[in-house]
């Protein structure tokens, strides 16, 4: 099962318990893969904390358990002998599959905990822990917060706990909760739980690394297989959307008159490609998934053929969604998923021929993702399609148009991905919201608690690490004046929920921190538009491109989530609103620069994509973009920032400071009606007197984005943005830059 070996060397093979060597026999493998090795001679050769890294289908989940249920299959651990903590329900049910029967053989039960889990089988669980438990964040919370007196004896003895799709948690307010919560577990344990994080999709190992053990990095060894990677055949498709209506009008609905052509164009080669087999195809929005999945549908009754093609999403009824997963796994009928982000994390849905994607990446760990969806056959090629359209004939006026931005940004996504950089983990920020929330748990799970006590819990080395003492008693403070109130506090200095912490915490939903819907909702003084996920800080006065028009921010309901806008003039506006795009990293639109500088073609682009790279090219050439920053287009500005999301916003929100008014691109601002003398004027008094921080945060009126942000008062929130999402240094770079 392993290549020879010296007489005092031991196998990996050979450290696994016997009836586990017997399970591997029994699935006929000829030898163990190169993570399980790696993986199994490291639990085996220290207590560190380990990192396993290896591509998707590499075997991952067998690499951490055939280890941990060789070293605790034995042991007299008188409660629960590992935690599996998944981001996904549909995940956790997959991995009970492939562990039943292994740990079947060792007596070991293994058991389901999520929300749609069998009660009777929890209930056992709870009153005799053994095992293994399989289990998401949420429903960690539930355990801590509903029976925290109980939890120590549940996890006394644990030995592992294995954290799956770690990169997964290492952003945003989910990941924060998995890491406030295995503080949570660790307090209740009373030591250091061992973990073992898996993932196919790591750009910064430093990070992960303290996510896993925040007190001691070092302490984390990283575990990464080199081999497995599928031969990879990867296309960029151009297409070119004609100019909307006879003379570039649109109708009342801000749709354009006209046929989408090229969105024809798409689905005609999708179904002529994809037909027969098992793929997946990811669209950015969840009106595009609908749109393309019946397009698709369409086509198969217009050639009287059975359908192929399902949509895939969030809103989608679960019984739909797994209905989907399960005809993809059984692999019986040739069947397309057409998906949001709910199908890139690692469900098992079997072997799949290929994944297409529907625009431009943003993100080069989810096109890794993505990509490694298909190819999971030994000997089968991953395949990758990108689709992109751009305007056939941009108006001269429109210079970013004219640059075909969004067919340069799939090459350089395409280029990262081949040099094998992903994006690193950022910082997390202050997580006000979910502060609140780990509180409010806290003193739920242990009936009452100091406030001194609570931050030794919460703060320091970990998720809150931003956060200073201060911080935290402002916070209690805040949370104690709400109306009726969050926390109470006894004679003798505990803190208490009062009546509306109470309330909270009793709600099933609190155990998620996290909301389902974030979307606003966009309004005229006549009529609904539509809704929109706001990801760019707005303030009134901005502008806001939507159903094919820009708009002006008349006024913002934060805690109701209503902007209300009128129509702006009349103007050419960006074919993809930035207010809908994903952040980008600044080494991504770095990447886009080189890409406009370069002369080569890339071999996996098509003929019209080739087209379109090459006029964005000679437009960057023609207007001199190697070295000029801004350019001026009668009324309207174009400023080339070269930065990524976070940069180029904190920027926006500079010039608005000084009365500019500016749209955030790919590659830039746009100032439509912002002529030279004033841009420079503006210009030039920002470099007099840069401002603050906290002068730029004071204009935001989106502040609130997270669950429990309508909670906390507006100043609170503003100096949580001003300290951990704008940047500042930034700004000081790009204005020693500009002219």
């Amino acid at each position: 099962m392993n290549s020879p070996r010296s007489n005092s060397e031991v196998s990996p093979f050979d450290r696994l318990h016997p009836t586990v060597q017997r399970w591997v026999w029994d699935q006929g493998w000829h030898e163990l893969r190169e993570i399980q090795a790696l993986a199994i001679s490291g639990v085996f050769a220290s207590e560190d904390d380990l990192i396993l890294a290896a591509a998707t289908a590499s075997g991952k989940t067998e690499a951490a358990f055939l280890p941990v249920l060789s070293q605790v299959a034995d042991a007299a651990i008188d409660s629960f002998a590992a935690l599996y903590i998944s981001p996904l329900k549909a995940l956790i049910n997959d991995q009970f599959r492939r562990l039943e029967e292994l740990c079947e053989r060792l007596d070991l039960p293994v058991i389901k905990w999520h929300g749609d889990a069998a009660a009777a089988a929890k209930a056992k669980a709870l009153r005799t822990p053994r095992g293994v438990v399989l289990i998401t964040p949420e429903s960690v919370e539930s355990l801590l917060v509903r029976r925290g007196e109980e939890v120590r004896r549940l996890i006394q003895g644990t030995a592992f706990v294995v954290i799956d799709e770690l990169h997964a948690f290492m952003a945003g307010e989910r990941g924060v909760h998995l890491a406030s919560l295995l503080k949570r577990l660790e307090a209740q344990a009373g030591r250091r739980l061992r973990k073992i994080g898996l993932s196919a999709t790591i750009g910064d190992f430093s990070a992960a690394k303290v996510f896993l053990n925040p007190a001691g990095p070092d302490r984390v060894k990283v575990l990464e297989a080199r081999s497995g990677q599928a031969e990879l055949r990867l296309q960029i498709r151009g297409y070119r959307e004609p100019n909307a209506g006879p003379h570039g009008t649109q109708s009342e609905t801000g749709e354009p008159d006209d046929v989408r052509q090229a969105t024809d164009e798409i689905i005609a080669h999708l179904y002529g490609s994809l037909r027969g087999a098992n793929n997946l195809v990811f669209a950015s929005r969840r009106q595009e998934v609908e749109s393309y999945a019946d397009g698709l549908r369409k086509l198969c009754e217009h050639n009287d053929v059975a359908n192929e093609f399902f949509p895939h999403h969030g809103s989608l009824a679960k019984g739909l969604r797994e209905e989907l997963e399960e005809r993809l796994k059984a692999a019986a009928l040739p069947t397309t998923a057409v998906a949001t982000t709910t199908l890139e994390l690692g469900i098992d849905i079997g072997a799949v021929t290929s994944v297409a994607q529907i625009g431009p990446p943003a993100s080069i760990a989810g096109l890794r993702q993505r990509m490694g969806r298909s190819g999971r056959r030994d000997g089968r090629p991953s395949t990758l399609r990108i689709y992109v359209i751009e305007p056939d004939h941009p108006e001269p006026a429109d210079v970013f148009a004219r640059l075909r931005p969004d067919i340069v940004q799939a090459v350089a996504a395409v280029q990262l991905m081949l040099q094998k950089w992903v994006e690193p983990g950022g910082s997390p920020g202050l997580q006000l919201s979910t502060l609140l929330h780990q509180t409010l748990a806290l003193i739920r799970e242990r009936g009452g608690v100091g406030a001194q006590d609570l931050f030794s819990l919460l703060g320091g080395p970990g998720p809150f690490s931003g956060v200073t003492q201060a911080d935290y008693v402002a916070l209690l403070r805040a949370m104690a004046a709400t109306t009726p109130k969050l926390i109470e506090q006894s004679p003798d200095g505990v803190l208490m929920l009062g009546a509306l912490g109470e309330q909270l915490t009793e709600r099933y939903d609190f155990y998620a921190v996290f909301m389902s819907d974030e979307e606003y909702r966009i309004v005229t003084e006549h009529r609904a538009l539509g809704t929109v996920p706001i990801f760019n800080p707005l303030r009134t006065g901005d502008y806001l491109t939507f159903a094919g028009r820009r708009w002006i921010v008349e006024a913002v309901d934060d805690k109701a989530k209503v902007i209300r806008v009128v129509a702006a003039p009349a103007g050419k506006v960006p074919k993809f609103p930035a207010q809908e795009g994903a952040p980008l990293h600044d080494r991504l639109v770095d990447e886009v620069r080189s890409v406009y500088g370069g002369t080569d073609r890339p071999a996996y682009l098509d003929a019209t994509g080739w087209g379109l790279l090459q006029e964005g090219r000679e437009t960057f050439a023609e207007l001199g973009l190697t070295s000029r920053r801004i350019v001026q287009d009668g009324d309207d500005a174009f400023v080339f920032l070269w930065r990524g999301t976070r940069a180029t916003e904190t920027f926006r929100l500079a010039l608005a400071h000084v009365g500019i008014r500016s749209e955030t691109e790919t590659i830039g601002l746009r100032a439509p009606n912002s002529e030279a003398g004033r841009l420079a004027a503006a210009l030039a008094q920002l470099r007099v007197r840069p401002p603050t921080a906290r002068e730029l945060a004071a204009q935001i009126e989106t502040l609130r984005r997270q669950k429990y942000d309508a909670l906390l008062p507006d100043d609170m929130l503003r100096d949580a943005i001003a300290r951990s999402r704008l940047d500042m240094v930034a700004v000081a770079e790009l204005m020693a830059e500009l002219p």
